[in-house]
């Protein structure tokens, strides 16, 4: 397969930024973020690991909401019962295996969770606001659930689920008894993000992807057409399940640490704040998004502002307000007008 046909894979109608231009940027941010370690303090690479496991939680709801319009209110629900397993499965099973093991068993559970959940819905006839009603119930439920599980009776072997203080001692993410800690956890989390970015973009531009967009577009019209419009939702919303999962468990790692808040409204809120400013129907512009809100937030929160999410309801507020379609497809827009422009024209396009 030479470069031409494995770029094909990644271009299509369904994503903005195809230029040889889009993808010269998209490489030079690569090797930013490539780099970024080496001249970056350990705080601040732990930091950026961070945001970029959010990153993924983000793509997770962008796929499903901006591109076969499913809005999961519930994302974090799969994102916390991943990180959840994993704790369990890697406090239980102490020894080099145990942690990879919880990473396959925290995703394998969050996409079954998906899975069980998106079945019920799609093929109990739930369909358009009452499935991000659902899926936020789900949520709820599941964190005052876990609220409530303090005591030593609610234990799973060693690993004490803790109520609403938590489950501590996760241990961290291990591959081949090679701990991942620090600049190499930095490196995994950015691994996967970038894999499922152009994994992502190689299934929105396929003859599914397109399927997807149809379904967003008018699932009626789609299921005239002889397509299995719920089946293709269930696969879409299970695809979105695990990756919140795989989010869950590399936050799990992270902070070695899981409580029941991952599951509360607030956090549950975040996910559509990133996708919505960063745009829908843009993979890149929720990864932007995800990154720019969250760093913004912590910086109000370590100057010791108390408004950091009132400024983040704001951003969506105005988001919905001014920029309906996100602030990417915004700049995407406002770039190819400008482009077409006399005098402008004959260059490429370069935003997603």
């Amino acid at each position: 397969m030479n470069l031409a046909s494995l770029r094909a894979l990644f271009d299509g109608p369904n994503t903005r930024g195809t230029s040889d231009r889009f993808w010269m940027a998209f490489g030079l941010a690569v090797f930013v973020l490539l780099c970024y370690p080496l001249v970056a303090s350990t705080y601040a690479v732990a930091n950026a690991a961070l945001f970029l496991l959010y990153a993924i939680l983000g793509l997770s709801l962008c796929v499903i909401w901006g591109y076969c319009g499913i809005l999961s209110f519930g994302q974090v629900a799969f994102f916390g019962v991943g990180g959840y397993v994993f704790g369990i499965v890697g406090i239980n099973l102490a020894d080099g295996i145990g942690a990879a093991l919880g990473l396959l068993a925290g995703v394998g559970v969050a996409t079954l969770f998906a899975f069980v959940l998106g079945y019920f819905m799609f093929y109990g006839g739930v369909r358009d606001v009452y499935v991000t009603i659902m899926t936020l119930v789900v949520a709820l439920v599941v964190h005052t659930f876990m609220g409530q599980t303090a005591g030593s009776e609610w234990a799973i072997g060693e690993a004490a689920l803790g109520g609403f203080d938590g489950m501590t001692n996760i241990p961290n993410l291990a591959i081949g008894g090679f701990e991942l800690i620090d600049t190499a956890f930095y490196y995994v989390v950015l691994l996967a993000l970038l894999g499922t970015y152009l994994g992502l973009r190689a299934l929105v531009n396929s003859d599914f992807g397109r399927a997807m967009v149809a379904v967003r577009e008018d699932e009626e019209r789609t299921e005239l057409l002889g397509y299995d419009t719920k089946r293709i939702k269930l696969f879409v919303f299970t695809l979105g399940g695990a990756l919140a999962g795989l989010s869950g468990v590399l936050y799990a790692s992270w902070g070695n640490y899981m409580n029941p808040a991952v599951f509360g409204i607030t956090f549950a809120a975040l996910p559509v704040v990133w996708v919505s400013v960063g745009g829908r129907d843009s993979l890149l512009g929720a990864i932007g998004a995800t990154y720019a809100i969250e760093w913004f937030s912590q910086q109000l929160s370590i100057t010791g502002s108390e408004y950091a999410l009132v400024v983040v309801g704001g951003l969506l507020l105005v988001t919905i307000l001014w920029l309906p379609a996100g602030v990417a497809p915004a700049v995407a827009d406002w770039l190819s007008e400008k482009q077409s422009s006399p005098a402008a024209r004959g260059h490429e396009e370069v935003a997603d």
